[in-house]
C-alpha cells in the first residue's frame, strides 16, 4: 500500500478526478441548483488529506496574501524576503477556487443570493439594512460608501483588520478550522475559538454601534 502511494500518486489522481466527473455528470441535478452542505462540506473537508498523502502540503487560504505582496514589494521587507515560486501551488489554487465559483454561478444561471433566517433579517433590517439581494449588502459594501465613514470602517479599516489578523495568527479559518483542526493543533483550536468569540462579540455589540 505504501509503495502504490508513493510511486502512483498521479494515477491516482487521475482516476480520483473520472471518478468525480462521472458522479457529476451522473447527477446533473446539481448544476441546477446550489449545491447542499453535505455535498460542498465534504468535498472542501476532502482537501485536507489529498494534499497531505499526494504533496505533503497544507491547506490554507490567507497565506497566499502574503504571496501576494511578496511579489508586489519584493526585498524590502524581510517578512517578504523568500521564494514565492516554491508557493505556487496555493496561488493557482485560490485562482482556481475564484474560476471555480464563477463557473459555478454560469452552470446555475441563478443570481447568488444568501439564504438567512428571518429572524437575522428582521434583526438586519431594525439596524437599517434593506438589500439582501446579493452576497453583500449594498447599502453598506458599494462604491458610493467607500469614502463614508461606515463605509471606511467596513471596507478599508475591517478589510485591513482581516489582512492583519490572519498574518499574526499565520492562518485563516481555512487554515486553522480546517486543516489545523484536523490536526489536531492547539494553536488552531484556540484560533477558531477567537473566531467563535469575535463573530459573537461583533454580532452583539460592535455591530450595532457602528450602524
Amino acid at each position: 500500500m505504501n509503495n502504490y502511494f508513493t510511486y502512483k500518486p498521479l494515477e491516482l489522481i487521475f482516476c480520483s478526478l473520472v471518478v468525480c466527473c462521472i458522479v457529476i455528470i451522473a447527477m446533473k441535478e446539481l448544476f441546477n441548483s446550489y449545491w447542499p452542505w453535505y455535498v460542498a462540506g465534504p468535498l472542501i473537508g476532502l482537501m485536507v488529506p489529498v494534499l497531505l498523502i499526494f504533496f505533503n502540503k497544507h491547506f490554507g487560504i490567507s497565506s497566499t496574501f502574503r504571496d501576494f505582496c511578496a511579489v508586489a514589494i519584493p526585498g524590502r521587507i524581510d517578512y517578504f524576503k523568500y521564494d514565492v515560486k516554491e508557493h505556487l501551488w496555493r496561488n493557482v489554487l485560490v485562482l482556481g477556487s475564484l474560476a471555480g465559483g464563477a463557473i459555478a454561478v454560469l452552470l446555475t444561471g441563478k443570481p447568488v443570493q444568501v439564504h438567512i433566517s428571518p429572524q437575522t433579517t428582521a434583526d438586519l433590517k431594525e439596524l437599517g439594512i434593506a438589500d439582501f439581494k446579493g452576497l453583500l449588502p449594498d447599502d453598506i459594501f458599494s462604491w458610493n460608501n467607500l469614502l463614508t465613514i461606515k463605509g471606511l470602517v467596513f471596507i478599508v479599516i475591517g478589510g485591513f483588520l482581516v489582512g492583519f489578523g490572519t498574518r499574526w495568527a499565520d492562518g485563516c479559518t481555512s487554515g486553522h478550522a480546517i486543516t489545523g483542526l484536523s490536526l489536531m493543533a492547539p494553536s488552531s483550536m484556540l484560533a477558531v475559538l477567537g473566531f467563535f468569540a469575535g463573530g459573537i462579540v461583533t454580532t452583539h455589540i460592535i455591530l450595532p454601534l457602528i450602524l
